[in-house]
């Protein structure tokens, strides 16, 4: 199946949102959304249920403290969701500008900063009907200095996108390929899901990951490279932080040419027994709302672009860092 048509309206629509004046925007939303759809974004916007309100809850205050704000993509992909609701396209990068007006109480440098983003969007005739758009808004506040987290696992740093520069599949690719993006991908799930495969962590990856893999963590865990060390700086503290884990659920699984991915909302749930970011344990179990975005390379993952919702699981264990962040602010102000 050939997917250009969802994926030129996901293309339109965002030439429209990056064009358009802030008072505008509403005018772009209702254009490309359909009167009923669904948007999800990470906390605190969580759902919103209409066209308008996606523009005058998310866009409008984000282009306006980020102003003369671009967009720029590293992958772009479409594809028929595995889990059989239609097709959806995929974008993955940054939304860059200059930080010049507060944004969820993070104060402005005036600098230049970059907002990592995932986005899934459903397309049906010629409208969007669905989106997850997904946003590190953490790795936005280190950027202005404004760390809401203790020392981190992995690495912090604006991340690059595929080490192959190919990413951005605007022409249709072979199908063929795509389905062994997508085995490649099940594989790791199903090894991986559950955490109770039995082997070795680092033997473990080695089955679905090759040896040099780099997994692009979000803001409070950060980046880490090669299957040792992904094991030793994320991997493995996070499973020793963790138990009574659900089952995996997505709302959406696709592949196009190389690269492939998914969504959940949430993807699982878990009880934090200790060490996670520096928390003590917790007595509620904590959502993992998720973005996993893959390049596959030869039959094994080869990168991996993560985006957690990690201000919703803290609120979830009683820690509210945009909460502080307003406070801080407003004392700032005094």
């Amino acid at each position: 199946m050939i997917f250009q048509d969802e994926k030129q309206v996901v293309r339109a629509y965002y030439a429209a949102l990056e064009a358009a004046n802030v008072e505008d925007l509403s005018t772009v939303t209702t254009q490309f959304y359909a009167a009923e759809s669904l948007w999800r974004g990470f906390h605190p916007f969580d759902e919103i249920t209409s066209p308008e309100e996606i523009a005058t809850q998310f866009w409008a205050p984000l282009k306006t403290s980020l102003t003369s704000l671009q967009r720029r993509m590293d992958i772009f992909m479409a594809g028929e969701n595995k889990l059989g609701a239609g097709v959806w396209v995929c974008s993955m990068g940054h939304l860059m500008g200059l930080f010049d007006a507060p944004w969820l109480g993070i104060r402005p440098t005036g600098k230049l900063a970059m907002l990592r983003y995932a986005a899934f969007h459903r397309v049906e005739g010629g409208k969007i009907h669905e989106t997850a758009m997904y946003f590190d808004i953490p790795h936005l506040m280190m950027q202005a200095g404004q760390n809401p987290f203790g020392p981190q696992t992995g690495q912090h740093m604006v991340q690059p996108g595929p080490r192959t520069q190919d990413g951005l599949l605007f022409n249709a690719q072979p199908a063929a390929e795509g389905e062994a993006t997508w085995a490649a991908i099940d594989s790791m799930i199903n090894d991986l899901g559950t955490w109770q495969l039995g082997l070795p962590l680092e033997d473990e990856l080695r089955r679905t990951w090759q040896e040099d893999m780099l997994w692009w963590g979000p803001e409070g865990i950060g980046a880490t490279y090669t299957i040792e060390r992904y094991a030793k700086q994320h991997s493995g503290p996070f499973r020793a932080a963790f138990a009574e884990r659900s089952k995996t659920q997505h709302i959406c699984r696709m592949a196009e040419g190389h690269y492939g991915g998914f969504f959940g909302w949430p993807n699982f749930t878990a009880l934090q027994t200790g060490g996670f970011m520096g928390l003590p344990a917790g007595k509620e179990k904590g959502e993992f709302r998720v973005i996993d975005i893959y390049r596959r390379e030869g039959d094994k993952l080869a990168e991996n672009w993560i985006f957690i919702d990690l201000l919703h699981f803290l609120k979830t264990q009683g820690v509210d860092v945009l909460g502080r962040m307003e406070s801080l602010g407003s004392g700032h102000a005094k």
